[in-house]
């Protein structure tokens, strides 16, 4: 699916382009599938992937996000060969996205290294809306 937002062009302190933006207050949401928008189907079971029932509150919540605006990407584990049931599991559910990112390693602790913002929200059960936090993470040594 195409992107809709319009990048805005960034350049340096020198005056060089650098890698486009989103403009202020759009977001580029990353979610996980299995165990974050349904019940955690892998890979080894793929006749699950197609009758699997999406969780409402992230049904709720990710068309929210849509109609505000925001860029919704699925990034699952699931492979290439899953591609077409999770198309069409998305379509049945009326799940409106931008793209779908398949193949994410599998495992977990995730550590994402980006020269980018990059926020990090562990699911743990419910989707509800998000807040501001203080948490403690890990950053390059300065």
């Amino acid at each position: 699916m195409e992107n809709p937002a319009k990048l805005q062009a960034v350049v340096d302190s020198e005056g060089a382009t650098i890698s486009p933006q989103l403009k202020d207050g759009v977001k580029n949401y990353l979610i996980d599938i299995d165990g974050t928008i349904t019940e955690d189907v892998p890979n080894e079971e793929p006749d699950r992937m197609a009758t699997c029932e999406p969780y409402l509150d992230a049904l709720e919540t990710m068309q929210r996000w849509y109609d505000e605006g925001h860029i919704l990407t699925f990034f699952t584990s699931r492979t290439e060969e899953h591609r077409t049931v999770t198309e069409q599991w998305l379509k049945k559910h009326s799940i409106q996205y931008h793209a779908l990112l398949m193949c994410k390693p599998r495992g977990g602790n995730y550590h994402w290294i980006d020269n980018h913002i990059v926020r990090a929200t562990r699911f743990e059960g419910k989707f509800t809306n998000m807040v501001h936090a203080t948490k403690t993470v890990e950053v390059f040594e300065s």
